[in-house]
């Protein structure tokens, strides 16, 4: 009869995940989520098989984890081009500003792996669907926008990386309102 798990797969994901963001990718090892779980190295072993297999199982738990954050904000966002803003922000908060370049590291071993690219796909196609939905309930709100949308938040949350001039919220709230003004889809 196999022993019962005194840690569930998804509390040592979790424990791994703490690994990922305080040292990075690469410092995800088996004795490190040893030391981090209180598990022996070889049950861990046993579990995810190979270096690549536990980082692959650890980062799926992230996007698990952002899929469910994402499912949250997109369901409390008001369902007009005003909610867009509110769904990104709340969004936005779930970004560690202390580590905010480190989490580049683990979005490079996103893009490096298939699965885990495919993953970032997925939920970017949700996100983009979610913004559209938005922004079409404006009168006259123009369709294809939602990817231009995600694509400026982005891109205001990597420019904040280099300035951190005032709290990250605060930035994505007043550059997403400045452009849904200038596309006239908000006042």
């Amino acid at each position: 009869m196999p022993r019962k798990r005194t840690v569930s797969d998804r509390d040592l994901l979790d424990a791994a995940l703490v690994v990922v963001r305080s040292d990075g990718p690469d410092a995800l090892t088996f004795g490190a989520l040893a030391r981090e779980s209180g598990l022996a190295a070889s049950t861990i072993v046993q579990r995810f098989g190979s270096k690549p297999g536990l980082l692959r199982a650890a980062l799926s738990r992230a996007w698990d984890l952002l899929d469910e954050r994402t499912a949250t904000a997109v369901a409390a966002a008001a369902p007009d081009p005003g909610g867009v803003v509110e769904l990104l922000v709340r969004l936005t908060g779930s970004y560690d500003e202390a580590d905010f370049a480190d989490q580049l590291r683990v979005l490079r071993e996103d893009l490096r792996d298939e699965v885990l690219r495919e993953r970032g796909r997925v939920w970017l196609a949700v996100l983009v669907a979610a913004v559209e939905q938005r922004l079409a309930a404006a009168p006259g709100g123009p369709a294809g926008l939602g990817a231009l949308v995600v694509a400026h938040w982005q891109g205001t949350l990597t420019l904040w990386g280099f300035t951190r001039d005032a709290p990250l919220p605060d930035v994505v709230r007043s550059a997403l309102t400045d452009l849904l003004a200038r596309l006239r889809l908000i006042r």
